[in-house]
Parts: structure tokens; sequence; C-alpha cells
């Protein structure tokens, strides 16, 4: 069977986070529900209206740029691109096509190694990275379609990577990469849910699995993929239906197709549109934009980027690279972690913390936040910064349980607690006396009613059956509400399952 290698590029649009429109001064929200509330004449492409570059929208997709590594020239200017589509209010689109703000760059996505707790490099070209408005939203209905002019003119950042993906995963990768770079340069939300950011995705397959001297095949685009999830799942699709195109001696047609996510299937919409089919040229009414003045600005406005962030922590807090990789993803949930970690730090240092036990307790730390906090936060569809636990009431949380004053099952359970109502964990634990059980004669006296209470799990343990006795430890956990001591409890039901 003849075998065929995907090649993969995307273009992701992005909406900026603006005051304003990307010519005009009208507010830039294109969540904003009252249809063409957030309109003037530039937005609706009145004759004799004249447009003003938003020096903002410049200044973030440099911001990007710098973070991507890309080559900005001296000299940039904007193009009129001409369609005629009934959300173009001008019948042309001001975008850029020549002189793009960025070009050059490269991300970096990690590709696993299942043997090891960090990962190998690969670089994702990006070939260029400009600015234009957006166009207006139409609604559908039964008999006729409405345009709503609201979103028209935001601004929208284009990003277009080289082909240099190689399957569905890598991909999705880059994209939640780039999602993840972008809200930490606090130049979009890019929320796909809302549309603030859009993907398409260009595939060809070829015989040739040595990059350098591949010859590529026809290419598909899918376009307007608003999740990343539809984006895995689409490119998926297209490879194999390419595939079975070319196994049974047809020929690919470059066309464009859509996503239906519910048949899980791509579609043909039309074929694909050249640069030159859109007739660009120079946007007369707008003078070439001298980048110099910017560029000494956004060096120095740079935050701490993603992969310098999963690098620091995995100096200073000994987590391995994939640990850090997830926890770098969300912002809000990375910075309450370090801001706890923290305050651990310095009540180590009052304690003389050795250095393995301080590994200890970070993965401690680490383990609540990755597997319980954002499971909670995610059952309940609920940001971090909507939680009311505190890093400060975390951190005693994680003290109290590494002293030994609670159990891991209450530690958990206040913890859930705590992320809805708030309240210090001490307090908490004094007021419902929840503090850990390590009386012997307590626990005894306990394990001794579980076993009278539970004959038939104390006659299968002694068959044989090994985990009845987790039956009887989990009745005795439950009977004190998690408040035993772990070991003493394992230790004395052993000793009185024996006896």
């Amino acid at each position: 069977m003849d075998k065929y290698f995907p090649i993969i590029g995307l273009e992701i649009h992005v909406e900026l986070k603006t005051k304003s429109k990307m010519f005009c001064f009208c507010k830039n929200d294109s969540q904003e529900k009252r249809p063409n509330a957030n309109i003037c004449p530039i937005c609706l492409g009145y004759p004799g209206t004249l447009p003003t570059i938003n020096e903002e929208a410049v200044k973030k997709v440099l911001k990007v740029g710098r973070a991507l590594h890309c080559k900005i020239p001296k000299i940039s200017f904007f193009e009129r691109k001409n369609y005629f589509y009934p959300d173009l209010p001008k019948g042309y689109q001001i975008s850029q096509y020549r002189a793009p703000l960025c070009t050059d760059g490269y991300l970096e996505i990690s590709v696993s190694n299942l043997k090891s707790q960090n990962s190998k490099f690969k670089k994702i070209r990006i070939r260029r990275i400009h600015l234009e408005e957006d166009t207006a939203r139409l609604l559908h209905e039964k008999n006729y379609s409405l345009v709503d002019f609201n979103r028209a003119g935001i601004p929208l950042m284009e990003l277009v990577t080289e082909p240099d993906l190689r399957s569905a995963k890598e991909a999705r990768q880059f994209g939640e990469k780039f999602r993840t770079l972008l809200r930490y340069l606090d130049v979009s939300d890019a929320d796909m849910e809302k549309g603030q950011m859009r993907i398409e995705a260009n595939i060809s397959l070829t015989q040739n699995s040595k990059l350098k001297s591949q010859k590529l095949g026809t290419k598909v685009e899918i376009k307007n993929l608003n999740s990343f999830r539809e984006l895995e799942r689409a490119i998926e699709f297209e490879i194999e239906r390419q595939k079975e195109i070319l196994r049974s001696g047809r020929k690919v047609i470059q066309e464009t197709r859509g996503w239906d996510d519910v048949r899980g299937m791509t579609f043909p919409q039309r074929e694909k549109e050249e640069a030159y089919d859109y007739r660009y040229f120079p946007e007369p009414d707008l003078p070439p934009l001298d980048l110099g003045e910017f560029l000494s600005k956004i060096i120095l406005v740079l935050p701490e980027l993603p992969d310098q962030k999963i690098q620091r922590y995995q100096r200073e807090f000994f987590i391995s690279q994939k640990e850090a990789e997830i926890l770098v993803k969300d912002k809000e949930l990375s910075d309450f972690f370090e801001n706890a970690a923290g305050e651990l730090e310095i009540w180590m240092e009052g304690e003389n913390f050795p250095q393995d036990q301080k590994v200890k307790l970070y993965q401690t730390a680490l383990h609540l936040v990755l597997s319980d906090i954002k499971g909670i936060l995610g059952s309940a569809k609920i940001d971090p910064s909507e939680m009311r636990l505190t890093s400060g009431n975390f951190a005693k949380l994680i003290i109290l349980l590494w002293n030994g004053k609670i159990t891991m099952k209450v530690a958990k359970d206040l913890l859930e607690r705590m992320i809805f109502h708030g309240g210090d964990p001490t307090q908490i634990i004094e007021s419902e006396k929840l503090t850990q059980v390590a009386n012997l004669e307590e626990i005894e006296k306990i394990v001794k009613e579980v076993i009278f209470e539970n004959p038939k799990a104390v006659e299968d343990y002694k068959e044989g059956k090994a985990q009845a006795i987790h039956f009887l430890f989990g009745k005795a956990m439950e009977k004190t509400k998690g408040k035993l001591n772990p070991q003493l409890l394992k230790q004395i039901l052993e000793r009185e399952l024996k006896g």
C-alpha cells in the first residue's frame, strides 16, 4: 500500500484586545448583543470617510512578533484586498500582503518522549504575521440573511505558518501553545467559543518523507475551526479522505472545505482563491508605517514568556518539564501555584527544610493544583480568578497536611469548600474538629467496631481476598469523616484481622 505523509500549515486569526476598532474610534466589542450598536460611517464604508490606524493594535502585533523571534521591517504598509461579499461593507478589506508587520519567526512545540518526563522540541516556522480589519457577521434565517456590523473593523491579527506540521496532534499543540502566548502577552483573550481566535488548516499529502526534498501535493484548506478539538478531528478526517482519493487513482482538488462537527467530516465550499484573485494594491488613504519608533518600546515591555516560565519552574520548584508545561498553560492557575509556593518557601526557611523534603512539599502542592483544583474548576466551569480560595490559605492547608494535622481526605474536602466559599483552613479545622486522629486507643476502638459490623468482609479477607481490607479501611474512614491517620489505621486493621 502506498504511504502518504501529511504536510500541514495553519492560518490563525486573532481578535486583538484594544479599546477601539482598527481604523475608527468605535468600541471594540465583538460580544455586543445589540445589532449594529458600535458602528460609524467608517465601519460602514461610506464614501468620503477616511480611516485612522490604531496604534495600540500595531504595538500588540509587534509584541507578538518579538515573542516569536520574527524579523520586523523598518517600513510596513496596508493594502486593499478586493472581493465582494455581504459581510464586507466597502467592497474591499484593509489588510496587508506584500509588507506584513512580522516575518520569518518560529514557535517551538514539544515532541513527547514516553520514556522521559522531558520532551524534545521542534521549531514550527512562521511565515508572516499581519494586521487587518475583521468583517461583519452574517446571521442566516430561513429565507433571508441579516448583517451585524458590530464586528466589522475590529483589529484582526493573522498568523501564517510554514507547512512544518506533520500531524493533527502537532497542529493542535501549536494552536494551544500560541493561545497561551497570546494570553501571557495580554494581546487577546483568544476565547475560541466567542470567536476571538479562529483557525484554518491547509493540508496536503506527499509520498516523500524527507522534509528537505519533498514535493507537496494539492492543498486543501479547512475554514473556520472554532476549537482545538475541531482542529484535530478535521485534520485527521481530511488526511484520510485525501489518502482514499489518491489510492483510488483520482486527483485531490484544490478547494476550500468546511467542517461538520456533528457528522465528523469536511464538506466542499468553493475553489481555493489565490493572492492575484484579490487584486491587492496599496491603501491610498493610509500612510506607510515607520516601525522604528515602536520597536524600542516593545522590547522593554515583554513579560516573562511561557517557555521561560517553564524553565524557571523546573529550576525553582523541582518539577518535570511535562508538569511545568501543563501548569503554565493556564496563566492564572500557574500564578496561583507560584504565589502559594512563595508562601511555602518562607515557611520552609524558618523550619530549615532539607532539599529532598522541599521537593516533596512542592510536589504535594503541585498535585493538589493540577489534579484537584483544576478538576473542581473544570467541573464547575469557572475560571481560577472566580474561586475564593487564596494562595495564602492554600499554602496554610498544605502546611497543615504536611504536619499531620489533617489527612489527605480532609484536605481535599476542605479544598473544594474553600474554592467556593473561602475561609482560613486553620479556623475551619478548629471549629469543626477535623484534626487528624492519631491516638492508638481511639483507632483500635473504631477498628474493632468496623470488624464487628462487617463480618462478611472479615471472612472474605481471611479466605484470601485481599481487597476486602480496602473495604474495611473505607468504612473506618467513613465513621470518622476521613480523620484517622491512614498509616496507623492500616497497621492496626491488619493486626486485628490477623489476630
